[in-house]
């Protein structure tokens, strides 16, 4: 029936980007949760060994596997898509995370071949994805996909307009998925942060772009909250894919310790 949810204990979840990161706190927090059946999709094959080893230390039952491609490529979705439908019997839950390369930095001062290299790092591997699991999920007539954008696609932000462009991108991308999924009872929700500390992204902003540290050096006190985290991020998504948000879909929702009220 359209608006059901699986419990935890019967998901089969497929996390790109969850060798580290928000997608590795997101596999973790699943694990714990009780997911029994999990797959992370990373392009770096000796991170991806490192994180599967972690994950299965916490859920020594659960039947976790690593896939090394790229989604940036169409060919290498679909790819993932049969290799984690075959190996988990299906695909219940499609968490997009496969994290940002681009640093702020005003448009004139972009190549114009960095506008292109961001459009096809940063969204492609988000929508290539999802086209390749929905055709699994739409079978199945249930699912649910959590995409991971950002409050750039919110709020418009000096030496972010091209990231803006991409991030506003997914979030619309996800609500069009939530209308036409629906009818196939399947769920997409986005989540977008701001600053999230402790990740490789936010440590290269930090150290390697001068503009970007004194962007995100100016927003970090405006969370009067408390810093966010990746496990915050991860229990999010991890609501958002359980029974208990079996009608929410099309939104996107943000997690940013009081940055903005995006």
């Amino acid at each position: 029936m359209a608006g059901t949810a699986k419990d935890f204990t019967e998901m089969a979840a497929l996390v790109v980007g969850g060798t580290s990161g928000i997608g590795f706190a997101t596999a973790e927090t699943l694990l714990t949760a009780g997911v029994p059946r999990l797959r992370v999709v990373g392009r770096n094959p000796e991170r991806a060994a490192l994180a599967v080893d972690d994950l299965r230390r916490v859920n020594e039952k659960a039947d976790v596997g690593a896939l090394v491609l790229d989604c940036s490529e169409g060919a290498a979705a679909e790819e993932m898509t049969a290799a984690a439908a075959r190996g988990m019997e299906g695909i219940d839950l499609l968490v997009c995370s496969p994290g940002g390369n681009t640093l702020p930095e005003l448009l004139f001062r972009q190549p114009i071949a960095q506008v292109n290299a961001t459009l096809l790092q940063d969204l492609a591997p988000t929508l290539n994805a999802c086209r390749a699991v929905l055709p699994v999920m739409m079978e199945a007539g249930s699912g649910c996909i959590v995409t991971v954008a950002s409050d750039a696609g919110k709020v418009a932000t000096p030496g972010e307009t091209v990231i803006g462009a991409v991030m506003a991108a997914i979030v619309q991308f996800t609500r069009g998925l939530a209308v036409e999924g629906k009818r196939n009872g399947i769920r997409a929700n986005a989540v977008t942060p701001s600053l999230v500390e402790g990740t490789a992204l936010t440590e290269r902003l930090m150290a390697e772009g001068t503009f970007s540290k004194k962007l995100f050096e100016k927003a970090r006190p405006l969370a009067g909250l408390g810093p966010t985290t990746a496990q915050d991020l991860a229990d999010l998504i991890v609501f958002l894919a359980s029974p208990a948000a079996a009608r929410i879909t099309g939104q996107a929702i943000s997690v940013n310790g009081g940055i903005s009220a995006a």
